[in-house]
């Protein structure tokens, strides 16, 4: 299970973002990394996971910077009790792949699966972490999201999420409850942006503001 809290904030929020992490104490600094990550349906309609009951996401993720290239399958799916509470409990479940075997793992989505191409996203993360918190600075091509997760087994998880968001000086109750894909669609509807299957950085985006 995972536990997290998210917020979204104006790209030009990022480097003061980054300074206040980097000023908390105990926490380790990952390289910033490039992302691109590709969701996909079930092949037929009767099983979507985008269905109410399931609201569920398959995704493919490639993560690479100067150093590593890395490959993940993931499952992540939100729960009808994912909002009863401050934090967000969701079922995740995640495979790594060797990177050399994406374009294999394409191939077989693809053309054996037949699985359906629902939309991707770009972005670029910087993580930091400790024993007991992962906070992820997302930057998309709309905005910045701040994603603070739960990595302690020996402490109660929704605790230590509230923790960190209290370190980072954020109010709980303003968290946004949703994915990604709802925040963007949420910006480009009251922005009158069209929304674009793939979200890239060299797309017209909308953009969050304060």
């Amino acid at each position: 299970m995972e536990y997290e809290v998210r917020y979204y904030f104006p790209t030009e929020n990022l480097e003061s973002i980054i300074k206040k992490i980097k000023n908390i104490n105990g926490l380790s600094m990952q390289s910033r990394c490039y992302e691109k990550t590709e969701q996909y349906d079930h092949p037929c309609d009767s099983m979507s996971f985008y269905t109410k009951e399931v609201d569920g996401r398959f995704r493919v993720r490639i993560t690479k910077n100067e150093i590593s290239s890395k490959c993940k399958i993931s499952w992540k799916r939100r729960l009808p009790s994912t909002t009863e509470n401050e934090v967000n409990e969701e079922e995740e479940i995640e495979l790594n792949i060797n990177y050399s075997e994406y374009d294999n793992l394409k191939f077989l989505i693809n053309n054996v699966l037949k699985m359906k191409s629902i939309e991707s996203y770009e972005r670029y993360r910087t993580i930091f972490t400790n024993n007991e918190i992962e906070i992820a600075v997302d930057e998309y091509p709309f905005g910045i999201a701040l994603e603070i997760e739960n990595k302690s087994d020996y402490i109660d998880p929704k605790e230590i999420v509230k923790k960190w968001v209290n370190n980072l000086g954020l109010d709980i109750h303003k968290s946004y409850r949703l994915s990604w894909d709802d925040k963007y669609s949420e910006l480009c509807k009251a922005q009158n942006v069209k929304r674009y299957k793939h979200v890239r950085f060299d797309l017209p985006m909308p953009k969050v503001s304060e």
